[in-house]
């Protein structure tokens, strides 16, 4: 049997409906440990692999929405099923994990528990799933219009039109610049020094006074 932190029927709630009886499923059939984590910013979820009589480890972010649960859930189940097949004979990210990730995928679509918005998003991960959340920065667009904590007056740094000021969750202030691949070229208005920030980065759009 499973071990799991949460008793099952808890788990329910951070999953989307329709997906808890697929997903228990796995954690059944492969004795998965898994643990709902407190928020952690580098990270979104974690596999450790069975070893020296212990089962598999999954932890995901107990502060994701439910979709974005589910997806972080099935990314580290991928990592699981490929250790399954091919031990630590390949990458982390390889072909083989993009091709088990991406049948996951795929089968949780089937099964309709995201909205069309979200399925849509899904395609380009299908087709080349991303490493890391970082790397799918448009699926994460979409799957935080979800979150039901929305902050007064936040939005995605992606969102706000060239030049505007915004301020970080850290206090500092900047101006946003050119898009450079998945992260913008900032000015930070106290040192005039240059940084990039993620395009999903949120941030508090600030009002310009005109004097």
């Amino acid at each position: 049997m499973a071990a799991i932190e949460h008793p099952l029927h808890e788990l329910a709630r951070f999953l989307p409906a329709g997906s808890f009886d697929y997903v228990v499923k796995y954690l059944y059939q492969y004795k998965v440990h898994l643990t709902v984590a407190k928020s952690r910013k580098s990270v979104l979820g974690d596999y450790r692999h069975a070893h020296q009589g212990n089962n598999h480890r999954i932890s995901v972010n107990g502060n994701l929405n439910v979709y974005e649960f589910l997806i972080t859930l099935l990314h580290e189940l991928a990592h699981l099923l490929t250790f399954e097949q091919y031990q630590n004979r390949v990458e982390p990210h390889g072909k083989e994990w993009k091709a088990i990730y991406s049948k996951l995928l795929i089968d949780f679509v089937a099964f309709g528990v995201f909205p069309t918005e979200i399925v849509a998003a899904l395609q380009k991960s299908i087709i080349s799933p991303a490493a890391t959340a970082n790397g799918e920065t448009e699926l994460l667009m979409v799957l935080r219009k979800y979150n039901s904590s929305k902050k007064e007056g936040v939005c995605f740094i992606a969102d706000l039109p060239m030049g505007a000021l915004f301020r970080l969750s850290n206090g500092k202030v900047f101006r946003k610049g050119e898009l450079r691949r998945k992260r913008y070229t900032c000015i930070e208005i106290k040192t005039g020094l240059t940084y990039t920030v993620s395009a999903i980065t949120e941030v508090k759009q600030l009002e310009v006074i005109n004097q």
